[in-house]
């Protein structure tokens, strides 16, 4: 009989350490009987790792299999509310993955304004009059006021006294319009190298705002300059070696705009 209860224990015991052997999360199990709570944080995880949320959240998944391990360890270590917390935290975290989404599309950004120009001479007939109807207009618009040329000698960036009384023949409707902003542009004839004439380009333009400014016809903030060297020319040269021609002469110019938005 004594034999008989001893090989009774034997497989008794026999069949706890077989069933310990298996576990959850990497973590072995140290009885026979498994809370319920296991196997669903399990399955939870399981879903989550195979649902499309998985590509969109897999820190979270992670972070759900990391407090599922902590949750069994704390389980087994005799803490077992706590490791009960454990595991229900994990599942939460897994179910937020499972419902992950993609991130949101970046808006496009707004297309670039496009100006509609109105280009206006100076020197037209009832010109203000005109600037003021063009701005009543409902749509956006941007008014430009060109003045007259103002011209230098070849390779210099001097106003010649014909220039200055160009300037101050514009005077008059810069002051009539306080508020708008000028833009001067400098140009060169062809003869010359491109850099050369870039930067000979920009001491032009930079001449007439000095002028405009000195003369306190203009504030400095209303004012911007930009050369275009030999690019963009009033007429084409076809002997650029001629610095005396008509085409030359047209070429060595500040052209600059009021600009009324």
């Amino acid at each position: 009989m004594r034999k008989k209860l001893i090989l009774l224990g034997s497989f008794l015991l026999f069949v706890m350490v077989g069933c310990a052997s298996s576990g959850y999360f990497g973590v072995p199990n140290k009885a026979i009987g498994v809370p319920d709570e296991f196997g669903q944080t399990e399955a939870v995880i399981a879903s989550a790792e195979n649902s499309a949320g998985a590509k969109y959240c897999p820190e979270k998944i992670a972070r759900a299999k990391a407090l599922a391990k902590e949750g069994a360890e704390t389980y087994w270590a005799c803490r077992a509310a706590e490791g009960m917390a454990l595991l229900a935290q994990a599942r939460q975290l897994a179910k937020e993955a499972e419902s992950c989404q993609p991130p949101p599309r970046a808006a496009a950004p707004p297309p670039p304004r496009v100006e509609e120009k109105v280009i206006i001479l100076a020197s037209e007939p009832k010109v203000e009059e005109k600037v003021v109807a063009v701005a009543s207009e409902p749509k956006e618009k941007v008014i430009i006021l060109v003045f007259e040329d103002t011209h230098f000698d070849f390779d210099k960036a001097i106003l010649t006294k014909e220039a200055q009384v160009i300037l101050k023949r514009n005077i008059q409707i810069l002051k009539d319009n306080p508020k708008v902003k000028v833009r001067i542009a400098g140009y060169t004839s062809a003869r010359g190298t491109e850099d050369y004439n870039q930067r000979l380009s920009e001491r032009r333009a930079d001449a007439v705002r000095d002028y405009l400014t000195k003369e306190g016809i203009i504030a400095p903030d209303r004012l911007s300059t930009i050369g275009y060297g030999k690019t963009r020319p009033a007429m084409y040269e076809a002997a650029p070696e001629n610095i005396y021609s008509e085409a030359a002469k047209a070429n060595m110019r500040v052209l600059f705009e009021i600009i009324v938005e």
